[in-house]
């Protein structure tokens, strides 16, 4: 077995014990609230899927799976535009009995692609902004602020010129203030939003286990690949920063918090960045 393939290995098998424990702690959580096992099941089986998927996204990486993952995100989005929408919010599609929150899944594997190939012409900034006007027309604050995020971490990277670097900076932050200040009329639902809140009512120490684990899940992916080619490791570090904004979101309004609150789009979303995130090092 080579390196590479040692650290695509350790990449993906890291991630996945961090995400089933998130995953697990949250289903417990409703479990022992009451709420029914049709329900919870749903993030555990979504991380099964999930790891399958990345797995085969780590050993059968293309050069165009990127180019795939960068512009589904925004194509998603603009579809969401279109579904039915709940008060006014257009978040979701709805292919057959599924129930996507659209951002969640294909934001993770965009980054990721956005990262990666930030150096090699304009076509990944426009890919990202299109998505991030788009996450401000839904409205998604929570999902535009780290998209923003993580334009102003690659844009500060870049060898761009300041002024250039700023002016990417101010457009992303810019758009993400505007999806912030846009009404969100959408309740909190428990389960969903409130997980953390529900764990610590049954145990203090569960509510602080559960929000360490849930950090150290998103932190993974940068820790993972600090000694990575640099493409992989920027990757990385701006899949890590959109996945911490994730989990400090729903502490800032009413928010899915990913892995252990109930929904599967951020389990498949998250392995779809890491898969795709572990097979760049093969492109490498």
């Amino acid at each position: 077995m080579t390196v590479r393939e040692v650290e695509r290995r350790r990449i993906v098998t890291v991630f996945g014990a961090l995400a089933l424990a998130a995953a697990a702690g949250g289903a417990a959580v409703c479990a022992l609230g009451g709420t029914p096992a049709a329900q919870w099941a749903r993030n555990p089986a979504a991380w099964v899927i999930g790891a399958v998927l990345a797995a085969a996204l780590a050993v059968f990486q293309r050069p165009a799976f990127g180019a795939v993952a960068l512009w589904a995100a925004p194509a998603g989005l603009f579809a969401a535009l279109f579904n039915p929408g709940q008060q006014g919010v257009h978040r979701w599609i709805d292919p057959g009995p599924l129930h996507i929150n659209v951002a969640m899944l294909l934001l993770p594997p965009a980054i990721v692609a956005f990262a990666g190939a930030a150096r090699d012409g304009a076509g990944p900034w426009i890919a990202a902004f299109i998505g991030l006007a788009l996450l401000t027309a839904q409205p998604d604050a929570s999902q535009a602020a780290a998209l923003a995020a993580v334009i102003a971490l690659v844009a500060a990277r870049t060898g761009f010129r300041p002024l250039i670097r700023l002016a990417l900076i101010a457009a992303a932050l810019g758009l993400a203030a505007l999806a912030w200040m846009r009404p969100d009329p959408l309740a909190p639902v428990p389960e969903v939003e409130g997980i953390v809140g529900l764990a610590a009512a049954l145990s203090p120490a569960a509510g602080v286990a559960l929000v360490l684990l849930l950090a150290a899940t998103a932190a993974a992916p940068a820790i993972l690949t600090a000694r990575a080619p640099s493409r992989q490791r920027d990757a990385g570090s701006a899949l890590s920063l959109g996945l911490l904004v994730w989990v400090i979101a729903p502490f800032l309004g009413a928010f899915p918090m990913p892995f252990a609150g109930l929904g599967p789009s951020p389990i498949l979303g998250a392995w779809l960045g890491v898969g795709l995130l572990a097979g760049q090092g093969r492109l490498s």
